[in-house]
């Protein structure tokens, strides 16, 4: 072909240029998104996976739990001191609240509080109502246990009885009716009261 003079072979998109380039082969990009698609996207650069993983997101579990627990003793704190600000109220106030308001004022008093034999007193009281109360539970859950386990016992012995009644055989090797036929009326019987 010419073209102004000259002569070109090849492809005129190559600029003529006849031989294939040394580089790479060309890549389908299609087939390429394909692959990026399937393999989760691109990957990350050293520098994104670096600062990712140096990125504080505020989830610390042990953090959090220590959290936890700075807060739930600051609010046991609290409700004491308030405890302790409120006026006296006779009855309603605790044992340790009189204790501490007790000492407080003997200290001003410049005196020395006795120790009270009754609180080592009262703490056997409790101590004796309590093994009393488990005594009585323990007492009751045997009494239930002997009561279910005697019940388990009958109803053993009852059907243990009926199977015996149920395979007898006679000397013709067929099963005796009378018991079957008693079964099935006692059944009946008892559906019909129970309706």
């Amino acid at each position: 072909m010419k073209n102004g003079g000259r002569i070109s072979n090849g492809n005129p998109n190559n600029g003529g240029n006849n031989h294939k380039s040394k580089g790479l082969a060309p890549v389908n990009n299609h087939k390429m998104k394909k692959n990026r698609n399937r393999m989760g996207g691109g990957g990350l650069s050293l520098q994104a996976f670096a600062n990712a993983k140096s990125k504080n997101d505020g989830y610390n579990p042990a953090l959090i739990k220590k959290q936890r627990e700075f807060y739930k003793n600051a609010k046991c704190v609290n409700k004491y001191k308030k405890s302790l600000k409120q006026p006296n109220q006779g009855e309603g106030s605790s044992q340790a609240t009189k204790f501490i308001e007790g000492t407080s004022e003997s200290r001003e008093a410049g005196e020395r509080m006795p120790r009270k034999p009754k609180k080592a007193y009262s703490l056997e009281q409790i101590y004796k109502k309590q093994q009393e109360e488990e005594e009585k539970a323990r007492k009751e859950k045997d009494a239930i246990f002997k009561s279910k386990k005697e019940g388990k016992e009958k109803a053993e012995a009852r059907r243990k009885e009926q199977r015996e009644k149920m395979s007898k055989r006679t000397r013709s090797g067929q099963p005796v009716m009378k018991y079957r036929i008693q079964h099935l009326l006692e059944t009946i019987q008892g559906s019909k009261y129970s309706q």
